[in-house]
């Protein structure tokens, strides 16, 4: 036991000054997931996109319709940069990417509402841009039902009715809206607890599978099987160890600027996170030494499988689709991926505040991804006796 630790030590001493001859190695491991740190939290440092320009067509032109103007101008997500008597020219503004949506007001509204006919207002959102549109979307539709009930009210008091009476009619039940786990419905909340450690994960699994790969592109492996007297735990644990104590610095710090100086909600605790952003940090180093044993000795193949399956986790993870709405080969499929894994333990420990017991399947496969290439390390030893590089 001892023998191995000393083992484990001297090959990992060897792959520190390894770092230190390769600096572009340290840039990709420490500066590039900070990098996404930061693009991402300042990206959307506002945590809601507000005052998204759209364009007000008013062909009515009343005193209603511009009442109705006014409380429109004041709805949060929504920025009328443009208002006029012409759809044309809103369209014209949209297709020029100059706004994201038209609320039209058309000609007669005023005068159907309060002769007790059915108006119609239309509203245009670009899909193109699909948040801001949906954003919009909702906004105007909002607005719509706004626009109704200020006509009715008009029509209200035209027949004399009092104030009090007039908001019973409209509005006789109060709903109060309480959002669960991000209450201020902050965008960053939910994207960056994502995308961050992603990217960082997928990083560990190109990291993992280069640094095993270049003993064989440079013709040292059997060096360096040497050094771990033939043992490829010993090897592997060596080798890898400077980055598990690396990216899990790297996580923690993350957690920190998260949940401690940006205040995300974190119902878990700091000290949970740091525990989970371990195993996540340890399933990516399985995955991608996985992958490395699926072609084991050629770095390009192994480093080329990370990358492909590593981008398709962001699709499979569940936070931008849900993966039970997903055809069945597919829901199987987001379970061989780490980040999947590790959002469904986010959302549970760290939004919802749920017990453990919620997420011990997640753990648990978290786990069995860390530990399952043991099974296939005969495919290294063998590559570390008789496999050569191929270019």
């Amino acid at each position: 036991m001892l023998t191995a630790l000393k083992d484990i030590w001297k090959i990992a001493r060897r792959e520190l000054r390894g770092f230190g001859r390769r600096p572009i190695f340290l840039v990709i491991m420490i500066l590039a997931p900070l990098g996404f740190l930061w693009l991402f939290t300042s990206m959307m440092s506002a945590g809601l996109p507000t005052k998204l320009p759209a364009a007000l067509v008013d062909e009515d032109d009343t005193h209603v319709t511009r009442q109705l103007t006014r409380i429109l101008g004041t709805m949060e997500e929504t920025n009328f940069v443009l208002q006029t008597k012409s759809f044309t020219e809103a369209r014209q503004a949209m297709q020029r990417g100059e706004v994201y949506g038209i609320f039209r007001i058309p000609k007669g509204t005023t005068e159907a509402a309060l002769t007790q006919r059915q108006p119609v207002i239309s509203f245009y959102t670009n899909d193109t841009y699909y948040i801001a549109a949906s954003l919009l979307m909702k906004d105007m539709r909002k607005m719509s039902e706004m626009a109704g009930l200020a006509m009715t009210r008009a029509v209200m008091r035209a027949k004399g009715y009092t104030d009090s009476q007039i908001m019973g009619t409209l509005q006789p039940i109060v709903v109060e809206s309480h959002p669960l786990g991000n209450p201020h419905l902050n965008y960053s909340v939910v994207l960056s607890n994502l995308l961050v450690p992603g990217l960082l994960m997928l990083v560990i699994m190109l990291t993992t599978s280069y640094s095993l790969g270049i003993e064989w592109k440079r013709d040292r492996q059997k060096k360096l099987y040497q050094m771990g007297r033939g043992n490829v735990a010993v090897i592997v644990l060596g080798k890898l160890l400077p980055q598990t104590v690396l990216y899990t610095i790297i996580f923690w710090l993350i957690d920190f600027i998260f949940y401690g100086y940006l205040q995300f909600p974190c119902q878990c605790g700091i000290p949970r996170m740091m525990l989970w952003g371990l195993l996540a940090v340890l399933s990516s180093q399985g995955f991608g030494l996985l992958l490395f044993e699926a072609f084991p000795g050629q770095m390009r193949m192994a480093m080329s499988a990370c990358s492909l399956l590593g981008v398709m986790q962001f699709s499979l993870a569940g936070f931008s689709f849900p993966v039970s709405a997903m055809d069945a080969p597919f829901q199987w499929l987001a379970n061989i991926f780490p980040l999947h894994h590790y959002f469904l333990i986010y959302v549970n420990q760290c939004l919802n505040g749920y017990h453990i017991s919620y997420a011990w399947m997640n753990v648990t496969a978290l786990v069995l991804i860390f530990l399952l290439p043991q099974l296939f390390a005969f495919r290294l030893k063998d590559a570390f006796l008789y496999k050569e590089y191929k270019a």
